[in-house]
């Protein structure tokens, strides 16, 4: 009797077969296909692994130990200069290999899709049941060949099972497709699982919609490839491109992703439960409110946590240090270089924070979150500024005291584009009353008696592992109503939205805005700017005022900030292939409060990253090295340029 594997919990597929028997071969005696395919149960736990082991990047990944790992420390945010972590060096990309996960799943979907149906009868399943199951089986192999094709480009495409023979390896031993039929593949297994979903499903399964939204996704990622990239890797011997795919099919790719786009339209909605046209505070509650509301509309696909049997650990490695309970905090910072991409921060004219007044002293501020006062609230929603309140307490994040008397003014501490350490400069050290670590921090009092720790229960410390690095701490997925006893490893429980309809919109309106600048009509310019207007509408940002006025500048702008720590730009920023041009021995910004005793006033510092973390980007990563063991076992897989 054949058999298939059948894992219920675990998703640890790696075979020890040599890399050509890897591909799409049964595994065998584990369990019979009768226990598997011939009850609704064995059905439903078959799918619950592979759904399970479906490659998405959520608060169990990171860029060094890859998808569905417990110990997700290393923030991908920390690659694209959205936050800056101590655990994160400058010049980064993935590390982990993502090869043998995806082919044992590519293995157990195959194996599915050409046994089930020959169960139906004696299941007694219904053509819907039946009709759903294989449906959700295309959607995730659509899923994995995506996850493995903006990795690696072309991948070999394996769509059935694969008889292992002994005296036939050669068989088994499968070249590289074509980045561009790679992603034919996708489109095509998408608009398969769109005819045989329902319309209708809970929102960690499938159905036409989501099938179609991340069809939207993939497509657009393609017409990106096709329009920026450069480079190209043929195989001598097929002529395949393998890295690449031809500028005159981005047309074709945009168009697909709109289309898909548009077919969510009616069906998902924007989150608006607690916004208000005019009320910045709704607007701001409303945004953050958003990632925990399991009714909200705009959800479009959910992996969904549970305590005690799936959890994460973000609220641990992530929270600030003065909420913090167990051995890790502020993991994320984010930088000033990504907040200064808001709307509503006072700018100096190169777009840059402004904390000077017209004669070059700092402006003083009564309290730290008056800087603030008019950023867009889906700023505030994202992270969360010096001052403001964090489950129910204000956030302390400062770097010192300023101790002197201000007389006319305080000018620039530090020389613009300077890394020195504020306490390694003399001068500012005897000025500033600075903190190395939390428990021991120096004291200081004002002329009224009180008394002021150096630099705030959160930091930022000369030297401590937790502490804030920068003036502000991460809010967006952040539990607020988490109890501190519980913010410990591997206890959160808050799910993960990994598409939702406002990247939908941001999906359809950069395919639009594209095909527009192809000379493809007006129209598409428009149907840009109404979704990009309602984007902004929702976040409480500055209203681009008419359709002429988009550019793909603001496009890419605003799905940076609608998006950010959700995993999703640094894929971006590669189909955009910019990260290059954005990371050449890069220091990203921070943003330094002060207080000043005495006067009870706060003064800003904008600068380099004192830690001195320089982003440079290798061109050569836009495209992942396969595999060496792969490659040393499959002679007809090519290594990418560069390895």
């Amino acid at each position: 009797m054949k058999t298939v594997k059948y894992l219920f919990i675990s998703f640890v597929l790696i075979c020890s077969a040599p890399g050509c028997m890897d591909l799409n071969v049964p595994p065998v005696n584990v369990v019979t296909d009768d226990v598997i395919f011939g009850s609704e149960d064995g059905i439903r736990s078959f799918l619950a692994r592979v759904y399970g082991a479906m490659p998405i990047e959520d608060f169990r990944f990171n860029h060094t130990n890859g998808i569905n790992h417990f110990y997700a420390i290393n923030p991908f945010s920390c690659l694209t200069g959205e936050a800056i972590s101590r655990d994160v060096g400058g010049a980064n990309t993935e590390t982990h290999t993502y090869w043998s996960e995806a082919y044992s799943i590519f293995r157990d979907l195959n194996y599915f899709m050409e046994t089930a149906p020959s169960y139906k009868d004696k299941g007694g399943f219904s053509d819907a049941q039946m009709n759903q199951w294989l449906g959700e089986c295309y959607f995730i192999r659509a899923m994995t060949y995506f996850a493995m094709v903006k990795r690696y480009g072309g991948v070999p495409i394996v769509t059935q099972v694969l008889a292992y023979n002994s005296d036939r390896l050669e068989e088994l031993d499968i070249p590289r497709a074509s980045e561009e039929e790679v992603y034919n593949q996708i489109a095509s297994d998408f608009d398969e699982a769109y005819k045989l979903l329902p319309e209708q499903t809970s929102v960690s399964r499938a159905n036409k919609y989501t099938a179609m939204g991340f069809k939207s996704r993939a497509m657009l990622y393609a017409g990106s490839i096709a329009r920026y990239n450069v480079t190209e890797l043929f195989d001598p011997n097929t002529q395949k491109r393998l890295c690449g795919i031809p500028s005159d099919k981005a047309q074709n790719y945009f168009k697909q992703s709109y289309d898909a786009a548009k077919l969510l339209e009616g069906h998902y909605e924007l989150y608006t439960k607690a916004w208000s046209a005019t009320d910045k505070d709704a607007q701001y509650k409303n945004f953050a409110d958003m990632f925990f509301d399991a009714s909200s509309p705009e959800n479009i696909f959910v992996r969904e946590y549970g305590y005690p049997y799936s959890v994460h650990g973000y609220d641990c490695y992530n929270v600030c240090l003065q909420y913090m309970t167990s051995t890790y905090a502020a993991e994320t910072n984010p930088t000033l270089s990504f907040v200064e991409m808001f709307d509503g921060l006072p700018r100096k004219s190169n777009g840059q924070i402004q904390v000077y007044d017209e004669d070059g002293y700092y402006v003083l501020y009564e309290k730290p979150m008056d800087l603030f006062a008019n950023a867009e609230p889906r700023l505030r929603a994202t992270v969360i500024f010096p001052g403001d309140l964090f489950k129910g307490e204000a956030l302390e994040v400062y770097r010192g005291i300023y101790k002197v008397p201000v007389g006319e003014g305080i000018t620039r501490l530090l020389p613009e584009g300077s890394t020195e350490l504020y306490n390694s400069v003399p001068d500012i050290a005897s000025r500033i009353l600075m903190s190395t670590n939390s428990q021991t921090q120096e004291t200081i009092t004002d002329n009224a008696g009180n008394s002021y720790n150096a630099a705030g229960a959160s930091g930022v410390f000369n030297n401590q592992g937790v502490a804030c690095l920068g003036g502000f701490g991460l809010r967006k997925y952040m539990n607020p109503d988490m109890p501190a006893d519980l913010v410990v490893e591997n206890r959160s429980d808050q799910n993960w939205i990994e598409l939702r309809y406002g990247e939908i919109l941001l999906n359809r309106a950069e395919a639009a805005f594209e095909l527009f600048l192809m000379a493809q009509g007006e129209q598409y310019r428009t149907d840009a700017y109404n979704c990009i207007r309602q984007i902004q509408e929702r976040a409480g940002a500055d209203i681009v005022p008419a359709a002429t006025d988009i550019t793909l500048d603001i496009v890419r702008k605003e799905r940076r900030k609608e998006l950010a720590f959700e995993n999703k730009t640094w894929w971006d920023l590669k189909r955009w292939r910019i990260l290059e041009l954005e990371q050449n021995n890069t220091l990203f910004r921070s943003l330094m409060p002060f207080f000043i005793l005495n006067e009870n006033k706060w003064f800003f510092d904008d600068r380099l990253d004192e830690t001195n973390k320089r982003y440079t980007f290798d061109t050569r990563w836009y495209y992942k090295s396969i595999p060496s063991d792969r490659i040393n076992e499959s002679p007809s897989l090519l290594q990418n340029l560069g390895y």
